[in-house]
């Protein structure tokens, strides 16, 4: 029988309140329990007293009897000086850049060089003479053919 201290959800929608209770791995989350060892209500104050009330005798007793907690239980047993903190999970470092990305950031690189450079001198460019007028309206079969 493998035991979990766990959070069981009461109250009404949008007003949660928990109850910390020893349960069954298998138990449904707001079903059968073996023992209520505590209570958090997260829509008062953090620092009112009644935002959580623990049992730290029956919980260090179950905590002895191989009963494990969930890792929200847990932060909250540390925080009462009942139990370690949980292990942080360290999110996975962002691989390096595939080779087409690598590729665009070398040519802004190259880029952003160039334009650091002072200009040439270069002949300016001659412009195209104007266009003609047409002598008649576009899209139309012309009159008077």
């Amino acid at each position: 029988m493998a035991l979990k201290i766990r959070l069981a959800r009461g109250g009404a929608k949008k007003r949660p309140f928990y109850r910390i209770v020893v349960a069954e791995a298998s138990a449904p989350r707001d079903g059968r329990y073996v023992e209520r060892v505590g209570t958090y209500n997260p829509m008062v104050p953090k620092d009112h007293d009644q935002r959580l009330t623990l049992k730290a005798e029956r919980i260090t007793y179950w905590l002895g009897q191989g009963a494990q907690p969930t890792e929200r239980v847990q932060k909250m047993l540390a925080g009462a000086g009942l139990a370690e903190a949980p292990v942080i999970r360290e999110q996975p470092k962002k691989s390096a850049p595939g080779r087409k990305r690598a590729e665009r950031e070398a040519e802004e690189a190259a880029a952003a060089a160039d334009a650091a450079k002072p200009p040439l001198l270069r002949r300016r460019r001659r412009e195209a003479p104007p266009r003609k007028p047409l002598l008649r309206p576009r899209g139309g079969p012309a009159r008077g053919c």
